[in-house]
């Protein structure tokens, strides 16, 4: 990296050092100190100790100021730029730097958010190197690298993010150190437990992408971002809800990603084996339509049917790996959120999410929830919005080992509802479709 073009101390300060000839900046200098550290420890005395002195002073100044009343910008300068030098130097110094990873910690702690946003990214930065070049480990700082990640400063969110999460991928690389993954995790999972929802969200998000990229692909990781669909905020539940539907997706889209993301993953439209347009159409189409035009929809939509139909064969669940497949407690996990849906108020899309995931998990584990099919019944309209995802949940929330009476009514509403003859042809065809579905993974089931 290099550094801004900052000159050396004053001359008094120079002729003390032996080198008052040389005219040498900050980057200059910093060459020379790495290929002969030895001959430049006077001058590295003489940098450390202004470093502390502009600290001093800016922290005077800190303490000091007021509303009209802002800290020097050279001292501040000043600090940013010896801050960087001494921290591209120290492996050549590492016992008279001794005391200088503190320092920046400590600075960064007790004074993060009344710093300057370039002094900031400027000494978040010295840390970072300091890290990637081993003379500070990663649990010494994580912790405050995840809290300036809830500062609104969205480069130094950007920036703190990227460094903890290849911090721990190139800790991985070589040779997985379990006790060490343990140990950071159990910092991540802490802070995703706090109420504050600031924090909660930035080690949900951590978590997720060190999941998706398998980095941190183990039980624990998996269990713990399942938690998080119980958290009091709902902006925490929602974004767990969405990785736990849209995991396959996100994992697609950025296995060669060498970048990391930290936005919240979307959700993934699950294995549906309708046709999404299939009701609107059916109910909302005017009368004026050709006939050759009604006829050509109804043939793309069974077409569709039947693509579907063939994949859906091949697959009697969901398909993929999903992070659900690592519950340690699936049915208590769905009764526990199922619990929830019946009593939130949250917006009709988040219900639509938790109810997916319920379904999801209900599938994937086989797991008997009685309530759940009387609970999706009353939502089975076809003017009910969304009612092709919601009969896609019922159908994958079936399985063999759910007792058929428990079904029935359920199968017998979309029945009653989708196949009769007031029905137009595409309805009927999504009926036909969900209770074919139904009964494939439900032999004993009656209508």
């Amino acid at each position: 990296m290099v550094l801004p073009s900052t000159t050396m101390p004053t001359p008094d300060s120079l002729m003390a050092s032996g080198r008052s000839s040389e005219k040498l900046s900050l980057p200059s200098l910093q060459s020379k100190m790495k290929v002969d550290p030895e001959s430049y420890t006077t001058e590295l005395d003489l940098l450390h100790k202004q470093f502390s002195s502009a600290l001093f002073v800016f922290e005077q100044q800190a303490a000091m100021k007021s509303a009209f009343m802002e800290p020097d910008p050279t001292i501040t300068k000043d600090l940013g730029d010896l801050a960087m030098f001494l921290s591209h130097v120290m492996p050549s110094y590492p016992e008279k730097l001794g005391s200088f990873p503190a320092n920046l910690i400590e600075l960064l702690r007790t004074g993060a958010r009344t710093l300057p946003s370039s002094l900031r990214c400027q000494i978040t930065q010295a840390l970072i190197l300091l890290v990637n070049r081993q003379m500070v480990d990663i649990e010494e700082t994580l912790t405050l690298f995840m809290a300036l990640q809830t500062l609104g400063d969205r480069i130094l969110r950007k920036m703190t993010f990227s460094h903890v999460v290849h911090s721990i991928r190139r800790m991985n690389c070589k040779h997985r150190n379990d006790a060490k993954n343990r140990s950071l995790q159990n910092v991540l999972f802490a802070m995703l437990m706090e109420e504050d929802e600031s924090r909660a969200k930035r080690a949900l998000i951590v978590l997720c992408d060190l999941h998706r990229r398998k980095v941190w692909f183990d039980e624990r990781t998996a269990n713990a971002i399942c938690t998080a669909c119980f958290h009091k905020s709902s902006r925490i539940m929602k974004a767990a809800l969405s990785f736990l539907l849209g995991y396959e997706r996100v994992e697609e889209g950025n296995e060669s990603d060498g970048s990391s993301s930290e936005d919240d993953t979307t959700e993934q439209k699950p294995h549906v084996v309708l046709s999404r347009a299939a009701v609107h159409k059916a109910h909302h189409q005017g009368t004026t339509a050709s006939k050759k035009k009604k006829k050509a929809k109804l043939q793309r939509v069974m077409r569709s049917m039947k693509r579907q139909q063939r994949v859906s064969s091949e697959n009697s669940g969901f398909s993929g790996y999903s992070p659900l497949s690592h519950l340690k407690d699936a049915q208590g996990f769905a009764e526990k959120l199922f619990s929830r849906l019946q009593t939130c108020n949250e917006r009709f899309e988040v219900k639509m999410m938790m109810l997916k995931v319920i379904a999801r998990t209900v599938g994937l584990h086989r797991l008997i929830l009685l309530n759940f099919y009387e609970f999706l019944r009353k939502y089975v309209q076809p003017h009910q919005r969304d009612v092709t995802n919601l009969l896609a949940a019922a159908v994958q929330a079936c399985h063999d080992m759910v007792p058929p009476d428990a079904v029935e009514s359920l199968l017998k509403q979309v029945v009653n509802q989708f196949v009769h003859d007031r029905s137009r042809t595409e309805a009927i065809a999504v009926g036909l479709n969900v209770v074919r579905e139904m009964c494939l993974r439900m032999p004993l089931v009656n209508i």
